[in-house]
C-alpha cells in the first residue's frame, strides 16, 4: 500500500503501537527537510494533515507527519463551528523564532491559523 509507514511495536498505555515509537522533529526542521525529500508535501485527506516522505543517509525510510498553518485552521475552524471553547497544540516552542524573514512568516502564519 502506498504511503505506510510501519512504527515499531513500542507498547504504550496497552496500544500495540504508539509515538514511543518515534520521536519529535523542530518545525524549522520539517520546512527545510520537508523541500529535499522523496515526496514533497502530502495531504492525507482523512486526517486533514501534511506529512512527507524520506530516506536517511542508511537507506532507511522514514514519514513525519506534521500541522501547517492549513490544518490548523481546519482544526480552529471545527472548534469555531461546535462552540467549544478552546484549543490546545503541541507544541509552540517547537517553531522557529529566530530572525530569518521565512522562519518568521512561518511562525507568524502558524498562530494566525489558530484564530478563525
Amino acid at each position: 500500500q502506498a504511503h505506510v509507514c510501519s512504527l515499531a511495536q513500542v507498547p504504550f498505555r496497552g496500544a500495540p503501537c504508539s509515538d514511543a515509537a518515534g520521536s519529535q522533529v523542530p518545525y524549522a526542521a520539517i520546512m527545510k527537510q520537508v523541500n529535499s525529500s522523496l515526496s514533497g508535501v502530502l495531504w492525507d485527506e482523512l486526517q486533514k494533515a501534511p506529512f512527507y516522505e524520506y530516506k536517511d543517509s542508511v537507506g532507511q525510510f522514514h514519514q513525519v507527519w506534521f500541522d501547517d498553518p492549513h490544518s490548523i485552521s481546519l482544526k480552529a475552524a471545527y472548534v469555531k463551528s461546535r462552540g467549544l471553547r478552546g484549543i490546545g497544540m503541541w507544541n509552540g516552542n517547537s517553531l522557529d523564532y529566530s530572525r530569518e524573514a521565512a522562519a518568521e512568516q512561518q511562525t507568524q502564519a502558524m498562530w494566525q491559523a489558530l484564530t478563525p
